[in-house]
């Protein structure tokens, strides 16, 4: 389904009739992942081709019953189109309903559209939260930090992914007016300011004794830093200039950084050289440290809009090179929602541990040797997406050091739980897949937890945990099943930020 809308229309692209709708005031095409999309599904006919011409890697195209299609990948985020509208990718829809879709009415839809905006957009706030605090223990999630650690308040009426984005900036740019730095300036003129520089007069003056030659320092806007957020600015602009809701707003930051000059071709692409010059440019600056930390974040985000459009195809959150280089870059901002699912739950589901018992120490993507060779060679390594080590109780009566000596010696029987995070759907236990069962079950060997968690997505709190019992080969193996072999189907509700029922599996 192609949604066109703005806050009060809904067209749909389902029935033939509909598939070439008006295009609405906001020009937001709403789709979702893993969809289907053909040329009636666009307002603008050239907007399929150019993507087609592009080979993201995002969309995967067919032919079919004479007919070109593009297939939405594991991706959401938004591509401004040559049109000017903006493609809108949110996740695929998990059933919470037995009415499909296309049955639906166009006030459920919206609604329906809402509420993923407003958990997909809480989803990108905690992760870029969690980015500013403590950037090492979630790999993936490296280029999230673009919107500073306090995210702007989300709507009762979820904006587009587009507008949330912009609003995110905005705040930045409010709050951080362009730094100022003193450089060095050296001009010849007909009067004496600041230091003669000497060899450069007797090269250039002689025959003209009325000029100098001189040195001073100026306080300058021109630094690396704004000339970098200036690009950004830059590049949102057609998305400004179209919204409704920032285009005032928009225009006076607009005029605020004006005088500034955006970083030239040359320097983008060296784009990650001159990000780092302009850190360590900023890192200089006498600034507080909130408006220091501000202000880095907002350097932050203009760096990644401009790596993620200099890419264009954005690949996810590491993006692979393009088959075909657009000839004009626009904005193209897509995560892998894969990744970006299980980091959430991986987020959620440790803050959930934490509030139980100081006890458990959450371990993000640790990764071991699993399997060596006769020479000790490793083989083959593990990494679950998340893992609950439990502190082993203090004991009063030997010393910290033997203490320390004893966690270290039994740290192998500490873990409490290790949890695999899946974006997939499971509609009943018998849905889960052979692979997905022997990972667990892997995982809960090599480790010796006494819990091992498969987590997948829901909507609401209708499915609740399902225990799985692994049953003996025969009944003479029946007492030699293992203990720590007990798994564990997981709902987490993506409306809610948190698992069902999670206070029932927690000791």
């Amino acid at each position: 389904m192609t949604v066109l809308h703005n806050d009060s229309d809904l067209h749909t692209a389902g029935n033939p009739e509909l598939r070439r709708p008006a295009v609405s005031q906001t020009g937001i095409m709403t789709v979702f992942e893993h969809q289907r999309l053909t040329a009636r599904d666009f307002a603008y006919v050239t907007d399929f081709e150019w993507l087609l011409a592009q080979e993201f890697a995002v969309f995967g195209i067919k032919r079919k019953r004479g007919q070109w299609q593009l297939q939405v990948g594991h991706y959401i985020g938004i591509v401004h189109l040559p049109s000017g509208m903006v493609l809108e990718i949110l996740p695929k829809r998990m059933a919470a309903t037995n009415t499909p879709p296309q049955r639906q009415s166009p006030s459920k839809q919206q609604r329906a559209i809402s509420r993923t905006r407003l958990w997909v957009q809480r989803m990108l706030a905690d992760l870029i939260a969690s980015n500013d605090s403590s950037p090492q223990t979630l790999p993936n999630s490296k280029h999230l930090g673009q919107f500073g650690r306090h995210a702007a308040p989300l709507p009762i009426n979820a904006l587009p992914l587009s507008d949330w984005l912009i609003q995110q900036f905005l705040q930045g740019l409010t709050q951080h007016p362009p730094t100022q730095h003193y450089q060095t300036q050296i001009d010849n003129q007909t009067s004496l300011q600041g230091r003669l520089v000497i060899k450069a007069q007797l090269q250039r003056n002689l025959l003209q004794p009325h000029k100098f030659v001189c040195e001073r320092s100026v306080l300058s806007q021109e630094m690396l830093a704004n000339r970098l957020i200036k690009s950004a600015l830059e590049q949102l602009s057609p998305l400004l200039q179209t919204s409704v809701r920032f285009r005032r707003i928009g225009a006076q930051l607009s005029t605020t950084w004006q005088r500034i000059s955006a970083l030239h071709t040359h320097e983008l692409t060296q784009l990650a050289t001159v990000y780092q010059q302009a850190k360590r440019q900023f890192a200089m600056q006498p600034l507080h440290a909130n408006a220091m930390q501000g202000a880095q974040q907002l350097l932050e985000m203009a760096y990644w809009l401009l790596r993620q459009s200099s890419v264009a195809g954005a690949n996810g959150i590491a993006p692979p090179a393009i088959k075909q280089r657009p000839p004009s870059l626009r904005l193209c901002l897509l995560l892998d929602m894969n990744q970006a699912f299980e980091q959430w739950a991986s987020l959620r589901i440790a803050a959930l541990f934490r509030r139980v018992s100081t006890d458990y120490q959450p371990l993000f993507q640790a990764q071991r040797v699993w399997l060596n060779d006769e020479e000790g060679r490793a083989c083959l390594s593990i990494r679950p997406d998340l893992l609950i080590y439990q502190t082993p109780p203090d004991n009063d009566n030997s010393t910290h050091t033997d203490h320390k000596a004893k966690a270290i010696t039994d740290r192998a029987g500490c873990y409490s739980h290790v949890i695999d995070i899946k974006w997939k759907t499971l509609a009943n236990a018998a849905a889960i897949s052979p692979s997905d069962a022997y990972q667990l079950a892997s995982y809960a060997q090599a480790y010796q937890a006494p819990q091992a968690w498969l987590v997948y997505p829901v909507q609401d709190d209708t499915q609740q945990p399902t225990r799985l019992r692994q049953l003996p080969v025969t009944e003479a193996l029946a007492s030699k099943v293992p203990d720590y072999a007990t798994l564990w189907l997981i709902p987490f509700n993506v409306n809610t930020g948190t698992i069902n029922k999670g206070s029932d599996l927690l000791p």
